[in-house]
């Protein structure tokens, strides 16, 4: 879609949104235009999205909230089945790259992983129980009711989705009590007063906290990587029919407004581009691919999909909890025991945490859904299964499918790697519990 000259309509407010000089109307309370004249260039209309309230059945998770027939959730081991049936669907070959939500799949990604840590925390608090033997009737997980199940720090996806519904409507009340005539950049500058001044998000660099990489959890303590931001701000221009595109540059992902004329973006208004506005400091760091694009070499670059970006988040993910994982094991690389064959055996393993360890086999299995034939992505995965309690029959299974797409030359380091594990495997079903005689040789 160009945005040479844009046009939008809704109620209350109308408007045109042009870019450069091309076209002004003003904002106003009244439904009248009261302004306006069109230049040279391209003019599309496109009517301004109506607000749409997210009802149950839009998001069956929560259908059960209003129909006493429907089957909920038993468990929390049903919730992360459920989440990963709606990811999937979402994502499917089937639904068109432009139809995907971003944010319900990034939504889905977060309930699956919470649903995993309240079984573990379950399983905490019912060992304490048992360890201090009291509390003989403890209520059963089964029967929880299933809108607590599936919800996100006490709201439901479609309450987290209307989070950033209201941070556009936001933007709309900006822009009208500013009674200007708005441009492009004015109507950016808007986005970037309503969630920098006054929501106070803020960009961070990569930590080690999850509360950082979950997009409810951005939305709720509002700083993040320049990542989640970004897709925050593509979801909230989205609503204004503001469509913005956007791709990974060395470690930074970019994003910008989508244009038949880059140029436009690198021309400074008001002392700065509209590339750096969107942007924030990567663009005037040196020490940052992202200050060497122009508007020719901007149009080198392979715009991100929808499945890209969910790509990239789930990527994020794999990297965040394998580092918390190993945090412990300095320099543990997930590929190390392909080279150390000999000193492979069922009693020596890294110290690695669990809990984080199957977050990152979750994110991995999921980024798989997305991309079934990325040979690497398989290898990691079986060699997280390798790491978690021993998993010898998942990881030889991940491995052999992974040989079968993996280059000749990978292919030669992961053969004797998946015969060991075979025969680890064979030893561990054989062993008798609490005995150590039996060894690799």
């Amino acid at each position: 879609m160009e945005l040479a000259m844009v046009t939008m309509a809704s109620s209350p407010v109308s408007r045109f949104v042009g870019f450069g000089h091309h076209t002004i109307l003003r904002y106003d309370n009244d439904q009248r235009l009261r302004r306006g004249c069109s230049w040279t260039g391209i003019e599309k209309k496109i009517p301004f999205p109506r607000k749409k309230t997210a009802s149950a059945s839009a998001y069956p998770l929560f259908r059960s909230q209003h129909t006493k027939d429907s089957s909920r959730p038993k468990n929390y081991k049903e919730v992360t089945k459920s989440a990963r049936q709606m990811f999937a669907r979402e994502i499917s070959i089937q639904s068109k790259d432009s139809e995907i939500s971003i944010a319900k799949v990034l939504f889905y990604i977060a309930a699956e992983d919470e649903a995993f840590l309240a079984v573990n925390r379950e399983r905490d608090a019912q060992s304490l129980m048992k360890e201090r033997e009291s509390v003989q009737d403890q209520s059963d997980p089964s029967e929880t009711d299933s809108e607590e199940l599936l919800q996100l720090d006490g709201k439901s996806i479609s309450e987290w989705v209307s989070e950033i519904d209201a941070i556009s409507k936001e933007v709309e009340a900006e822009l009208v009590s500013r009674d200007i005539g708005c441009h492009l950049v004015q109507v950016l500058e808007a986005v970037n007063t309503v969630l920098f001044d006054l929501r106070g998000f803020k960009r961070t660099s990569i930590t080690l906290d999850p509360e950082n990489s979950y997009l409810h959890s951005v939305l709720n303590c509002r700083c993040s990587t320049a990542f989640l931001i970004s897709v925050i701000y593509i979801e909230v221009c989205k609503r204004l029919n503001v469509p913005i595109v956007g791709s990974p540059v060395g470690e930074d992902f970019l994003i910008w407004p989508k244009t038949e004329y880059p140029e436009e973006l690198f021309k400074a208004t008001s002392g700065q581009s509209l590339f750096s506005i969107v942007n924030g400091r990567c663009v005037d760091d040196p020490g940052s691919m992202a200050s060497d694009l122009t508007a020719k070499s901007l149009q080198d670059l392979d715009m991100a999909t929808n499945r890209d970006i969910i790509g990239i988040a789930l990527a994020n993910l794999i990297r965040l909890h394998w580092r918390r994982a190993s945090k412990s094991s300095h320099g543990l690389m997930l590929t190390s025991p392909l080279s150390q064959l000999n000193n492979i055996s069922s009693s020596n393993f890294p110290l690695l945490r669990p809990q984080d360890l199957r977050l990152a086999i979750a994110a991995a299995e999921r980024l798989l859904i997305l991309q079934p034939h990325n040979w690497a992505l398989r290898r990691d995965l079986g060699m997280m299964l390798y790491y978690d309690s021993r998993q010898y029959g998942e990881a030889v299974q991940e491995l052999s499918i992974c040989m079968a797409f993996a280059p000749p030359e990978e292919e030669a380091v992961l053969e004797p790697f998946v015969e060991r594990l075979h025969l680890l495997r064979l030893i561990s079903s054989l062993k008798p519990l609490g005995s150590d005689r039996l060894t690799v040789p």
